[in-house]
């Protein structure tokens, strides 16, 4: 085809779209809707896995942690649990954290409560603040990084000293007036404790909270014992390593601790820190598999209505298609205008839904405070996915248009 009859084709295929506005407005948000649904969706959640995905690399992503069995881990179809085991003691944890003499730093640390109350004069948290009791090595380990004051050293933790180290968000609960929390004395869970240091915030987290409190592990097991308690012991290595030789290691070092045949079966977890990472990101493919089908059957629907509008366009232009017939136009001509249209009309609703999506995809990273996605992918894919809509939904009518009679078409009333 001739680049001039494309431009022809094209500045006619305009008029007719602004001759129509009404009509092309309405399938125009319809196919809109339809990406919108689809780009928006999957922005956020490509914005989700940036966020999950930064967090547990901050989280240190080439670590471990040896659990016991007796927990019921369950994240969407993947349980860990067969049947109950022993716990961890604080002795063998100790001694694993001794005895273990890979590069690595070895934390012990346990949950005292999830629902502690910290108060300092007048001021008060709410009771929904994490008390975890940690030893020096948790920091590394964990990804939290100290803001202003300090870490606990070995001496205090082996002292019971009556220290603790405050969340962000606790401590801007309880000096809103700017005043430095530490050597300030504070009440946690009913015990008085020292502040020692303040943490980084790690802001909208899915995967760690700023309302945290740490203390000595020693000191949380004299407050906060309780029957069957089981500690958690953390790994992670200097330098990247191969993790899975490491873990082999750690698993046969602590089988020895918790004197265990060589047939019996390993009665404690270990688990990557990935593990959960990939878990997470398996479960939201079901979500993107939701928001393509949701995408799609819209998309459905504006092509229906799509072909409906231009089939009523090509009725109502009977008349322009047996002039344009009569002075020469080649039913070849004719097509390509209607197809033309039809195809001009999905462009513009794909750009629409394409730019709408994004902007509502982008809402969810702000409020995860990630970093602004354009899915590429998506975006070409929405441009594709429109041309096709409109060459499906336009060419039957194209092809009605091109194979008008002139004479009948001359003498439509």
């Amino acid at each position: 085809m001739k680049l001039s009859i494309i431009r022809e084709n094209l500045r006619i295929s305009l008029r007719a779209i602004r001759s129509n506005r009404i009509r092309t407005i309405l399938t125009i948000c319809i196919i809109a809707f339809g990406i919108m649904a689809l780009v928006g969706i999957l922005t956020a959640i490509d914005a989700i896995k940036s966020s999950l995905t930064s967090q547990f690399t901050m989280m240190g992503a080439n670590s471990f942690s040896i659990t016991s069995r007796g927990m019921n881990i369950e994240i969407g179809n993947s349980r860990v649990r067969a049947r109950n085991y022993s716990r961890i003691s604080y002795r063998e944890a100790i001694a694993f954290k001794q005895r273990f003499e890979e590069p690595a730093w070895v934390s012990v640390s346990f949950n005292a409560t999830g629902m502690s109350t910290v108060k300092y004069g007048s001021e008060e948290t709410n009771p929904t603040v994490s008390l975890t009791g940690v030893d020096e090595n948790y920091l590394a380990v964990s990804g939290y990084e100290i803001e202003s004051g300090r870490n606990f050293s070995p001496e205090e933790i082996r002292l019971n000293m009556h220290y603790v180290i405050l969340g962000s968000e606790v401590a801007k609960d309880l000096f809103p007036s700017g005043v430095s929390p530490l050597d300030r004395e504070v009440t946690v869970a009913g015990l008085k404790l020292k502040v020692v240091g303040v943490l980084k915030s790690k802001g909208a987290s899915q995967v760690s909270s700023d309302a945290i409190c740490l203390m000595p592990v020693t000191t949380a097991r004299m407050y906060f014992s309780r029957p069957n308690m089981s500690f958690r012991i953390s790994v992670m290595p200097f330098n990247p390593v191969n993790l899975d030789v490491m873990i082999g290691q750690a698993e046969a070092l602590f089988r020895v601790i918790r004197n265990l045949d060589p047939r019996d079966e390993s009665d404690f977890n270990i688990t990557k820190s990935d593990t959960i990472l990939n878990l997470l990101l398996e479960n939201i493919r079901y979500v993107t598999l939701a928001a393509t089908l949701i995408g799609i059957i819209t998309l459905f629907g504006a092509a229906v209505g799509l072909m409906n509008i231009m089939l009523v366009s090509v009725t109502e232009r009977t008349r322009e298609i047996g002039v344009r017939k009569a002075v020469g136009a080649k039913p070849r001509t004719i097509k390509y205008q209607f197809l033309f249209e039809s195809i001009m009309i999905g462009q513009l609703g794909g750009a629409l839904g394409i730019l709408l999506g994004v902007l509502a995809g982008n809402g969810v990273s702000s409020m995860l405070r990630t970093s602004f996605v354009i899915p590429w992918f998506w975006v070409f894919t929405g441009v594709v996915v429109c041309f096709i809509v409109g060459v499906a939904s336009g060419y039957a009518p194209a092809l009605k248009a091109a194979n008008v009679d002139p004479i009948e078409a001359l003498r439509y009333e």
